[in-house]
């Protein structure tokens, strides 16, 4: 009885811990993002870091030579990055209504041949909606740019993500170990066993997810970008990089950027040639990613289905934003790992065996 009294009264002080932090986060969501920014850098180039470490260099020279690399590698392939998509971004707008009365003309046909199946349409009413439907899609646009560039907090948070972040992580690689250490000596005694082993369970997941689906991302959006702009899309590096970068969810990644790039490629070519290299560019890159980096750099033992990535992903973004879309997967695979562990000791109970 006493033994039960003791259970409940953990379990409830568990239950308030958890929901004070998440209240904490979520009321502190606007300032988290370039720690939790660092904190995942930090966890992701601590490998590395570890095995620099172990040919007899201190951790702190480590951590600086680690960030140091990255910074070497990053800066300049971003500044040649955005060089690029800064070109195509202002040739596209200068062409944008010449795409559009391209693309007008080439829809003609297919109002002509919906108003002979249908004759009830009326095809001005339905130019009229197209053109409306287009202009408050490009105004919507301009005005979500001109918001995200001379918004003040906006403005803040890039700032500090780019300041701070770098900071954090150098920090997290540095005292990484301590840290584990740290949080290791707190644990309860009497679970200690069993959560070490949930824990480990995590980070195997974390470690082939995160890891290998940031590499797969990278990669996949550097393929469509360098396809689309072989090919001679505009915009092409840019919508192809976004696509490969936001393939994590599964199927949006891939399926908005084919959508966007054979509008473009509709309204940009007057020959069919480029739009079935547009779609070979997509189905290649399907391909390769299928069959070569999805298996290889992430793996089958990954235990996250993706309905549940989708589902965190949606949940995380809806509630804290972009910072609640950067923790979606790890807290997913947190919950995933902690809910196969409790059926486990269910099945293992007399609840269940009775």
């Amino acid at each position: 009885m006493i033994s039960h009294r003791l259970n409940n009264r953990n379990l409830i002080i568990w239950m308030v811990l958890f929901g004070l932090f998440c209240a904490s986060v979520y009321v502190l969501r606007s300032v988290l993002l370039p720690f939790v920014a660092g904190i995942i850098i930090g966890y992701l180039l601590d490998p590395l870091t570890s095995k620099i470490e172990k040919l007899g260099i201190s951790r702190t020279i480590a951590s600086i030579l680690v960030m140091f690399l990255i910074i070497l590698i990053l800066v300049p392939s971003l500044i040649a990055l955005f060089s690029v998509i800064d070109n195509q971004v202002g040739h596209f707008i200068n062409v944008l209504p010449n795409y559009l009365s391209s693309f007008a003309k080439k829809i003609e046909p297919a109002i002509a041949n919906l108003q002979d199946h249908f004759p009830a349409l009326e095809p001005e009413k339905i130019r009229e909606y197209l053109h409306n439907n287009m202009t408050n899609t490009l105004k919507l646009i301009g005005n979500l740019i001109r918001r995200l560039i001379t918004g003040g907090f906006a403005l803040v948070n890039i700032l500090s993500l780019l300041l701070i972040t770098p900071i954090v992580a150098f920090y997290m690689l540095r005292d990484w170990d301590k840290f584990i250490a740290q949080v290791d000596s707190l644990l309860p005694k009497k679970s200690k066993k069993s959560i070490e082993k949930q824990a480990r369970e995590i980070d195997n997941i974390l470690s082939s997810f995160i890891r290998g689906q940031f590499s797969v991302c990278v990669l996949l959006g550097t393929f469509y970008a360098v396809g689309l702009y072989i090919i001679g899309l505009d915009l092409g590096v840019l919508v192809g990089f976004i696509a490969g970068i936001i393939s994590f969810i599964p199927y949006v990644g891939t399926i908005t950027g084919f959508l966007v790039s054979i509008l473009i490629a509709f309204a940009q070519f007057d020959t069919l040639i480029p739009i079935l290299q547009v779609v070979g560019v997509f189905m290649l890159g399907q391909f390769i990613e299928g069959n070569f980096l999805t298996p290889n750099l992430v793996g089958d033992s990954v235990g996250l289905h993706p309905v549940w990535i989708m589902f965190a992903l949606l949940t995380g973004g809806v509630l804290l934003g972009f910072l609640g879309l950067m923790i979606a997967v790890p807290v997913a695979a947190i919950i995933g790992v902690i809910i196969r562990h409790a059926i486990d000791n269910y099945k293992e109970s007399s609840l269940y065996k009775d």
